[in-house]
């Protein structure tokens, strides 16, 4: 199936503008995907999404850093999707500030709601940012009437096991941002964290 147009679809039946929406482009067989990965937000300039047709995307290029340090080496997109994991955003639109407007947030559930049950097989769900782990949680919270993850800093919950249901919940941090360029202690952390998941849904 391909993940644009079934969420375009969503998007149209929440009352969202699609066309000012950045979904993935891609085509995917829900029974294949084991793990989610919900990065922040989607970048201001398109040509930067993990999605993108442009040659080397920002968001691309900086994830697949963080894959090769996990010993997860991949060149494309569909390498990935190959693995069986499915890279998306919490927002689908950039952010207005620095920080994330719960409203807007909370306006663009029904579309992670949407991608998160079309696998029928998911595994594990690795939240990349504060920004994914709020929206996961109000998510969650609207069901269970609790967050699954606790409201504490990323670097002192990350190596605990959280669950869903049956499925594992990693909390990590943004996998995107040209501070990843710089911060390698951080990208150590992150491709620890993607290690560790890629153990658990093998």
């Amino acid at each position: 199936m391909n993940i644009k147009n079934h969420l375009t679809e969503i998007a149209t039946k929440a009352g969202l503008v699609a066309e000012a929406l950045q979904f993935p482009d891609c085509e995917i067989g829900p029974q294949s995907v084991k793990a989610v990965m919900i990065n922040e937000v989607v970048p201001k300039n398109p040509d930067d999404w993990f999605y993108s047709a442009a040659r080397d995307p920002e968001n691309r290029r900086t994830a697949f850093g963080l894959f090769e340090g996990a010993g997860v080496p991949v060149k494309s997109m569909r390498d990935v999707l190959d693995l069986g994991i499915y890279i998306t955003a919490a927002l689908k639109t950039p952010k207005e500030s620095y920080t994330a407007d719960p409203e807007v947030i909370k306006a663009q559930l029904p579309l992670l709601e949407a991608e998160l049950a079309l696998f029928p097989n998911l595994k594990a769900i690795m939240l990349m940012g504060d920004v994914a782990k709020k929206a996961f949680n109000m998510i969650t919270k609207a069901r269970t009437k609790k967050n699954v993850i606790p409201s504490k800093p990323t670097g002192y919950i990350r190596v605990n096991e959280y669950y869903w249901g049956g499925i594992r919940v990693f909390p990590s941090y943004i996998m995107t941002g040209k501070n990843l360029l710089i911060e390698k202690g951080k990208c150590g952390t992150i491709s620890d964290d993607i290690r560790r998941m890629m153990e658990f849904i093998s």
